[in-house]
C-alpha cells in the first residue's frame, strides 16, 4: 500500500477526530492514568475542534492517507501533522516562527517512511506561509519523538509545561529554521 499528503478537508473532522484520538492514545496511555487520557481527549480532539483548526486560515492540518499502487486514495488515514500560526516561546527565535502542534503516525505505519514524507509536506507548508522557524513541543520521555525530531534538524531551545488530564508534564522545546 501506498499514500498520498494532502490537506484535511471540513469533511474529514469527524474521522480525524478519532484517528487523532486513537494515535495520541497509542502513544500516550500507557504513561497515563485512564481519567487523564479520557479528560484529554474529550477537551482536544472533539470533531468540532477539529473542524476548526482545519478551516483556520493561518494553519495547515495535513493528513497522510493510504492509497493504491495506482494513487487511488483509500479510505484510511495514516498520519496527521497540524501547523498552527501562534506566537512561539521567547527561547524560539527568529523571525516568523509556526509550531507544529501535532505529529502522529499510526502504530502500524511508522517506520514505513510514512512520517518522513510528511515532515517534508509540513515544511513546504511553512514555507508557503512565509514561515522561517518551525517550533514543536515533545514530551520529554517520548525518546521515539526526539530521536525523529534531531534527524529532521531540530534542536533543544526551552522547555514548557504541558498538562495532560490533571497531570503536569515537561515537554521539550524543539525548533529548526526552515529558510
Amino acid at each position: 500500500m501506498n499514500f498520498i499528503i494532502r490537506s484535511a478537508q471540513l469533511a474529514d473532522a469527524p474521522r480525524l477526530s478519532a484517528f487523532a484520538a486513537l494515535t495520541f492514545g497509542e502513544t500516550f496511555a500507557g504513561d497515563n492514568t485512564p481519567e487523564d487520557m479520557a479528560r484529554y481527549l474529550g477537551e482536544t480532539f472533539a470533531a468540532e475542534r477539529q473542524a476548526a483548526e482545519i478551516a483556520d486560515p493561518t494553519g495547515a492540518v495535513l493528513l497522510a492517507v493510504a492509497a493504491d499502487r495506482d494513487g487511488r486514495v483509500a479510505d484510511e488515514f495514516l498520519a496527521y501533522a497540524h501547523l498552527v500560526a501562534f506566537p512561539a516561546p521567547a527561547t524560539v527565535g527568529g523571525d516568523r516562527p509556526i509550531e507544529l502542534r501535532r505529529f502522529y503516525v499510526a502504530r502500524a505505519w511508522q517506520g514505513r517512511g510514512v512520517a518522513g514524507a510528511l515532515m517534508d509536506a509540513v515544511l513546504d507548508a511553512a514555507r508557503e506561509r512565509t514561515a522561517e522557524v518551525l517550533w514543536l513541543g515533545v514530551w520529554e520521555r517520548n525518546a521515539r519523538a526526539l530521536a525523529f525530531y534531531r534527524r529532521h534538524g531540530f534542536r533543544r531551545v526551552g522547555e514548557h509545561v504541558f498538562v495532560l488530564g490533571d497531570d503536569r508534564q515537561t515537554d521539550w522545546i524543539l525548533a529548526r529554521d526552515i529558510a
